[in-house]
């Protein structure tokens, strides 16, 4: 399988609800490393697995919706737990659509999976993976 993984990062606040979380109940901001890997099990008519360019841009944009956000705030984060895992899927999906919508090239459309992976600090990170289809 071939990979481009493309960075940024997203500074937000937000809050959880649930003892299980202590002291990150109350709200607090997060600095997050976003990784976004693209995969494929082979390279296009141009021997690549997708536009770097594009990719980052994508992921830019994706993440220009969260950036300097209270998460709280967000309508359609209501009443959930916009945990690290969460957040990750969130990417991961936006991105997804992203393809299908044709922002990343024609030839990302054979792209098989997208992995995000959110760097909490040097100690802690989370991702999701999903299939583009």
């Amino acid at each position: 399988m071939f990979s481009v993984t493309v960075r940024d990062h997203v500074m937000v606040a937000h809050s959880f609800r649930g003892e299980v979380f202590g002291p990150a109940q109350a709200l607090h901001g997060a600095t997050f490393v976003v990784d976004a890997t693209f995969r494929r099990p082979d390279l296009d008519a141009d021997n690549i697995v997708v536009d770097i360019g594009l990719a980052t841009t994508a992921l830019g944009e994706v993440l220009a919706d969260l950036r300097y956000r209270n998460l709280d705030e967000v309508p359609e984060f209501a009443g959930v737990n916009t945990t690290t895992e969460f957040l990750a899927r969130t990417i991961a999906d936006r991105l997804a659509a992203r393809i299908h919508a044709g922002d990343l090239g024609e030839g990302a459309r054979q792209i098989a999976t997208i992995a995000v992976e959110l760097h909490e600090s040097h100690v802690a990170r989370a991702g999701y993976e999903r299939s583009v289809s």
